[in-house]
């Protein structure tokens, strides 16, 4: 008995789709392999991974930038042609009168006035530059003598009209005392603008008093003129 087959059951009608899917398959199969990440697995002990061993030190060196070079200067401009053109025109000479004048000829000559000049005037001089000082009456000698002669002729003032017990009187603390009395010598002599550093206003009044008892004297001069003189003159005594 001869078996009949239905055609609609023959695979080998089909056979050209099943190779299309197979090659389908295949490519989706490869793709996803090559697309997938793998990675190794790495089994070691329990506890801390001590990965400093593993890292090396980098060490950046920074290296200068080589300087620019310098632009080169130009070389200067070539000078230019100097033409030299022959002048063909006549130079006119030009003729120089003479200012001298003749002996016959009359000058006229202005006048001259003289200007005389302004003398400088010296105010104050310190006593210590001084060119020729003061002298005291009964005063001697050289420049050099006069100025010693002068400092103690003041001492001597001081020593005798110098009221020692009006110190003691003030309660003053002990100990050593200064009074500076201040004046000028004026260019007639006489004692001027007096004033006085003390530690008390009675022990300053009698300064005061002391330097108008001064004498007159002969003025200090400087540059041959009389002048002004300042004088300082200290006064030391002791608080008991």
């Amino acid at each position: 008995m001869e078996i009949k087959k239905n055609p609609k059951s023959n695979l080998e009608n089909y056979s050209k789709l099943f190779v299309q899917l197979g090659l389908v398959l295949a490519l989706f199969v490869t793709y996803v392999a090559i697309e997938n990440k793998t990675y190794d697995k790495i089994i070691g002990e329990l506890g801390m991974a001590d990965m400093s061993a593993d890292i090396e030190e980098e060490t950046i060196e920074i290296q200068p930038e080589p300087p620019k070079p310098k632009p080169k200067t130009p070389p200067p401009p070539a000078p230019e042609k100097i033409e030299v053109i022959e002048d063909e025109k006549e130079v006119e000479e030009t003729i120089i009168e003479s200012t001298e004048t003749d002996e016959t000829e009359a000058v006229e000559v202005e006048e001259i006035e003289e200007v005389e000049e302004e003398e400088e005037v010296i105010e104050d001089v310190p006593f210590s530059i001084i060119e020729d000082v003061p002298v005291f009456p009964g005063c001697k000698g050289s420049k050099e003598e006069k100025k010693a002669c002068l400092n103690k002729k003041m001492n001597q003032h001081v020593k005798r009209y110098f009221d020692a017990e009006l110190a003691n009187e003030l309660g003053l603390a002990p100990g050593k005392k200064r009074i500076y009395l201040i004046f000028k010598i004026g260019k007639t002599g006489e004692i001027e603008d007096i004033n006085a550093r003390a530690p008390h206003p009675r022990l300053k009044k009698e300064a005061i008093r002391i330097a108008k008892k001064l004498p007159k004297m002969q003025p200090g001069k400087q540059r041959g003129r009389p002048v002004r003189v300042g004088y300082t003159l200290p006064i030391s005594f002791n608080v008991e």
